[in-house]
């Protein structure tokens, strides 16, 4: 486990999934039966391989055993590499759910 997922265990309610080409960070909403999807990377020689959409699927997975039934995930248009993050969302099956000051929220159905 990393530094980063340590820190994350510790300070806050987030989890993460690590492997040796990218990581995801995620939260379960209390509220709610969502699980949100924080920040998803992968390396760029591995980009274009499925390998962010196997990551969402774990994640999907745990979610689903938590009785989750929404999936969001979420681009700030003014960050740099935004329209590639609104392509991975898209092609993910997410569609938009809200908008406002610089942030879009997408959702999915699990």
């Amino acid at each position: 486990m990393s530094f980063y997922a340590d820190y994350l265990m510790e300070r806050t309610e987030d989890r993460i999934i690590e492997t040796d080409i990218g990581f995801a960070t995620y939260r379960f909403i209390p509220e709610t039966k969502s699980v949100y999807i924080i920040d998803l990377y992968i390396h760029p020689d591995h980009r274009q391989k499925g390998k962010a959409s196997a990551l969402a699927d774990s994640i999907v997975a745990i979610a689903k055993q938590r009785g989750c039934t929404e999936l969001l995930g979420s681009v700030v248009p003014s960050n740099k590499g935004s329209t590639s993050s609104l392509k991975v969302l898209l092609g993910y099956g997410m569609r938009l759910k809200s908008s406002a000051n610089d942030f879009i929220v997408f959702c999915k159905e699990i």
